[in-house]
């Protein structure tokens, strides 16, 4: 099968996906076609075996092309243009560090502005650079202009595009035929005697049987591997044998931590789990819902297979053989006793990250997901609880770039990468709507620093579609650094947990601080004040709708 590249290139900034190979079929003709005509155009070949989703796809030239020429040339010839070549490439090289050193650079910045597209055939592991091509030039370029007016007319055209329209949602026999196995797995009723939503399963292996040699986490994850050793001697010696048959106890967190990243999940993670009732997955951040259920490890290295939801499960089997040891007690089998224990789980992603939806859902709905992380955890667990934690969004974007960043780390550096994010933004909302925009893959992927995080609000409105406002507890980093012990008390008021001696109560709230910004982070300084008025009016109209929907001026972070 034969496809005109040209035409596909052309027709993307239009299109996601239906119009990309509107010139499909063996008929098309380099004159007809109103791109091709007149050209001589590179052409793309696929096998004629049917594709999965995530083949790759092999582009090459056509043999009868200019290439027989060039391996026509004498062989000498062809040693001394590669020789030239050589020694081209080292001059350059040599002039790109000596003027990057000295600020010199007259080179315009590779990253090209332009129309927004979303295309869905840029996966994860496509290099920045790469994604950045994709991109037209305009008529101004910012990457290096520290000028507050200018950047200004930029933030000042996404404010006036912003709308808060509320998602239909999604019905539940849509959600069943996106995850069938899901469904087929988690039932529809629990154990009465748990808060948690448990249940018993049954277990059709032996005693030689290792019920986590296919675990994915355990596969992929060596850090793991301990765990799941531990797990393995004591697996069989927690089934319940009724009827010949053997039953394992199954089940899913009572709460989550959902978010956001660099707003001290962390610490509340590690305050939470000293409580004598509460306990955690086998690794604090699973991304599960998220990531490996669509089979994403780390975003750069593109797509495995999909955690199936069993290797979810097996992460709570180690609250699941404590829970179990107490419902099948005497004392609550007599008093019919319920079980004070209850499980979390901390993926800091599951408020914010659905970039994955794209390569998996329909895309009907003008580059918006039809649906989204908390349709599943809802349908599932309608009365789950959620604990969200946050920050000033300024404040939060400058130690995420600091954190995350590689090399080069710079308050200079920090100010051009916000400048591109705030234009590849801009470029989106003349375009598309907003929710489009903060859940569109290619754009997250391109912007050098993470805008679309700190836009709380979007997020927050999304799962009040699904939860009701007293499932959700919203707190805020900087009340929590400055009083750990009544964060700390809210929170366990919030999921019901019962008092606390205070020696134990010390032991929580008297530990020193997680996750911390690093020290040679720190010897790096503040952001630039452009940098932070820049920011600041960008996440304005955020923080007031935020404020309005929480009904607590707080969250406009006036004094940070």
């Amino acid at each position: 099968m034969k496809h005109c590249i040209n035409c596909c290139i052309h027709l993307l900034p239009n299109d996601l996906h239906r119009q990309c190979f509107r010139c499909r079929g063996p008929s098309h003709n380099n004159q007809k076609c109103p791109v091709c005509k007149g050209e001589n155009k590179n052409h793309l070949y696929t096998d004629s075996k049917q594709m999965k989703l995530l083949a790759v796809l092999e582009v090459r030239t056509d043999h009868s092309e200019s290439w027989n020429g060039f391996f026509c040339l004498k062989k000498g010839k062809l040693c001394s243009l590669i020789f030239g070549l050589i020694i081209m490439t080292l001059v350059m090289a040599s002039y790109v560090l000596t003027g990057a050193k000295h600020g010199l650079l007259l080179i315009p910045s590779p990253f090209h502005y332009g129309a927004f597209t979303s295309n869905p055939s840029l996966m994860d592991n496509e290099s920045l650079s790469d994604m950045k091509d994709h991109y037209q030039s305009s008529k101004i370029n910012i990457s290096y202009v520290k000028d507050y007016p200018s950047i200004k007319l930029i933030i000042d055209t996404i404010t006036s595009k912003i709308e808060f329209i509320t998602r239909q949602r999604p019905d539940l026999e849509e959600l069943r035929k996106q995850e069938p196995h899901m469904f087929s797995v988690i039932p529809n009723k629990f154990l009465p005697n748990s808060k948690n939503p448990c249940w018993y399963e049954e277990y059709r292996g032996n005693t030689t049987t290792d019920p986590y040699t296919t675990n994915s986490y355990a596969l992929y994850s060596k850090r793991f591997r301990t765990i799941f050793d531990y797990l393995r001697k004591v697996f069989w010696n927690h089934l319940y044998h009724y009827k010949d048959k053997h039953y394992r106890l199954r089940c899913l967190p009572h709460f989550y931590i959902i978010g956001q990243p660099k707003c001290g999940t962390t610490d509340l993670y590690d305050r939470l789990r000293l409580h004598p009732d509460v306990r955690f997955s086998a690794i604090k951040e699973p991304h599960w819902w998220t990531r490996k259920r669509f089979g994403i490890i780390r975003l750069r290295d593109g797509f495995h297979d999909r955690y199936p939801v069993e290797d979810y499960l097996d992460l709570f089997d180690l609250a699941a053989h404590q829970i179990q040891g107490v419902l099948q007690s005497e004392a609550a089998k007599e008093h019919s006793k319920t079980n004070k224990i209850i499980i979390g789980e901390a993926s800091a992603s599951t408020m914010w990250d659905n970039n994955a939806w794209i390569f998996f859902y329909d895309n009907s709905t003008e580059g918006e997901p039809p649906f989204l992380i908390q349709d599943f955890i809802h349908a599932f667990q309608p009365n789950a609880k959620l604990i969200i934690m946050l920050r000033d969004p300024v404040e939060r974007l400058y130690s995420d770039y600091l954190y995350f960043a590689s090399a080069n780390k710079s308050a200079e550096d920090f100010h051009e990468k916000v400048a591109e994010s705030l234009q590849l933004f801009e470029n989106c909302m003349l375009d598309y709507s907003l929710r489009a925009c903060v859940y569109n893959n290619t754009l997250n992927n391109a912007m050098p620093v993470r805008l679309q995080v700190g836009l709380y609000v979007v997020y927050l409105l999304d799962w009040l579609t699904v939860f009701d406002k007293d499932q959700i507890l919203v707190l805020r980093l900087e009340d929590h650094a400055s009083n750990v012990k009544y964060t700390m008390h809210m929170v366990f008021q919030f999921l019901d947990l019962g008092p606390l001696s205070e020696k134990q109560e010390a032991l929580i709230t008297k530990s020193p601080a997680s996750n911390t910004r690093r020290p040679e982070d720190r010897s790096l300084g503040p952001m630039l004040p452009t940098t932070k008025a820049i920011l600041r009016d960008f996440y304005r109209p955020f923080n007031t709708k935020l404020a309005q929907v929480l009904f607590d001026d707080a969250f406009l972070w006036k004094r940070t």
